[in-house]
């Protein structure tokens, strides 16, 4: 008997990340004493807030080591509340809201409640890579709906209405969005919330992890806002991993429907039980303590992703519309370059540069670009990256 003889059928769906294996090549160049820049960070280059880490700290000598209950911390779930009401304009109770592991397993969660097999996943692309298979996961069948990168990925709504049929059970929504940086505008979501109403059976996850990544004037607006007499099919993913730099803390959200909340809670109190209490702790003081950290950060980025997009534009070839959001650009690779892993991996091996192809993302003529490094490093990037097209092309 083999090991693969006896894996189950839904793990072996599963996809290898396309993108560790870039990383993990650019590791072993740069052990073997290659010279390696890479713009391929998923997560904030920041430390966490001082105070944060102080609160977690404390709550350590205080003795918050123990198991607490399954959905979280009563006070952060109502000062997640708090903040959903206050903040997001989305009417919110503490038990509407679910404490989890990371963003990625309040998703995890959601659609191992929502999704039986066979049930329609409706992702517009570009997309975060670990939504489809999550999707998978839980018996359901992603159904990506493209979109244009010449139209800066505007949301295709006529071909995700059309998409919808007797088996489409989720809407995934994702602003500002990993990996284009768009920030989905208000006349788009209303016209999401409009495809909502003609459509009773079909409930909306909108990932809001990038929230306060936003260009300076530009603002962030939930769908469950904009759409109150639909909320209780609107479920909000979150957490503090990029606003407040927490991504190894591992404290996410969800929030939506109390009854569909209660069985998520009864899902995780079976998998993973409670997030680490001091954790938890980290995140109610980034809750209740000063956003300066937040504003700091979010300017940081907006100068680094000018900077980005300005030395993109630059270099002739590629195609690329200015985004407002989080802290990647996703070009496009020049016509008759169609395959981004490729190109990924001649940029690692001939010019030292890292980053992420645009395939795993739902869009192979892409690659993904992060501005969450210093401007040295951003503008050695682009050097390098200028340098390959210039032998290329």
């Amino acid at each position: 008997m083999t090991a693969q003889s006896i894996i189950s059928k839904r793990v072996m769906t599963l996809k290898p990340s396309q993108t560790l294996a870039i990383s993990a090549r650019a590791k072993a160049l740069q052990q073997a004493g290659r010279d390696i820049c890479s713009l391929s960070a998923g997560e904030p280059d920041f430390d966490t807030p001082e105070f944060i880490v102080e609160a977690a700290t404390k709550a350590l000598r205080d003795g918050i080591t123990r198991y607490g209950p399954a959905a979280g911390d009563p006070e952060l779930r109502e000062a997640i509340a708090e903040k959903l009401t206050n903040t997001n304009q989305i009417p919110t109770n503490k038990e509407e809201v679910l404490v989890t592991n990371g963003g990625k397993q309040a998703i995890y969660n959601l659609f191992q409640v929502l999704l039986n097999q066979g049930d329609e996943v409706i992702i517009p692309s570009p997309y975060w890579l670990s939504y489809p298979e999550i999707a998978k996961l839980a018996g359901g069948k992603p159904i990506a709906i493209p979109s244009s990168p010449e139209d800066g990925f505007k949301l295709n709504l006529n071909a995700l209405e059309s998409a919808i049929n007797p088996k489409s059970r989720l809407i995934i929504l994702n602003s500002p969005g990993n990996p284009t940086g768009r920030v989905v505008p208000i006349n788009e979501l209303k016209a999401l919330a409009e495809i909502l109403r003609r459509n009773p059976n079909i409930q909306v996850m909108t990932d809001e992890i990038y929230e306060y990544l936003l260009a300076e004037n530009e603002k962030h607006t939930s769908l469950a806002a904009i759409a109150t007499d639909i909320k209780d099919r609107i479920f909000t993913v979150n957490g503090f991993a990029k606003g407040w730099a927490m991504t190894g803390w591992r404290v996410g959200y969800l929030a939506g429907n109390q009854e569909i909340i209660k069985v998520a809670t009864a899902l995780q109190s079976q998998s993973t039980s409670n997030v680490c209490s001091f954790a938890q702790r980290g995140a109610l003081a980034a809750l209740l303590g000063p956003k300066i950290c937040i504003e700091e950060m979010s300017t940081t980025y907006n100068y680094r992703r000018k900077l980005l997009f300005d030395g993109l534009k630059e270099i002739s070839g590629i195609t690329l519309k200015e985004q407002k959001g989080a802290f990647y650009a996703f070009p496009q690779l020049p016509i008759g370059n169609q395959d981004s892993i490729s190109f990924c991996k001649l940029a690692l091996e001939k010019v030292g540069l890292a980053m992420i192809p645009g395939t795993p993302f739902g869009e192979e003529t892409c690659m993904r670009l992060s501005c969450a490094a210093s401007n040295e490093t951003i503008n050695d990037g682009l050097k390098r990256l200028k340098l390959l097209f210039n032998s290329l092309y």
